[in-house]
């Protein structure tokens, strides 16, 4: 069994550059390419992210969203920002998650991370 997700989108090429830029740490690629769809993969057992070009813009909150995890949240905030992503919250926290809601290029929104310290971390 594999795990495709599945991102509508205007410009499949603008939302390949922006999510191959996010995602390089993960060693995603540019995969299967016959308009309307552009898949990115990793040679990991990570999710195939398709992206797939429809004729309507992005309307309302989206049900189902990437949360990507980082180690250094700051970091990865400015990055994001730089790569154009538009901030939607201030730094959120629950159950020791800190986390940044933020939309790609298009408007879909994503999340980004990072879990508790566990007791045993130093720092």
């Amino acid at each position: 069994m594999e795990i495709v997700v599945t991102l509508d989108c205007i410009d499949t090429e603008a939302q390949a550059g922006f999510w191959l830029d996010v995602l390089r740490p993960l060693g995603y690629r540019r995969a299967f390419d016959a308009p309307p769809y552009l898949s990115l993969t990793t040679p990991s057992s990570a999710p195939t992210l398709l992206l797939q070009r429809v004729p309507e813009v992005k309307q309302g909150k989206n049900r189902m969203h990437l949360d990507l995890g980082v180690e250094d949240l700051p970091a990865e905030v400015e990055k994001l920002e730089q790569l154009g992503a538009r901030r939607l919250s201030n730094e959120l926290t629950e159950h020791g998650f800190c986390w940044f809601v933020f939309a790609d290029p298009e408007g879909n929104e994503f999340c980004v991370f990072v879990p508790p310290k566990t007791s045993g971390s130093a720092g």
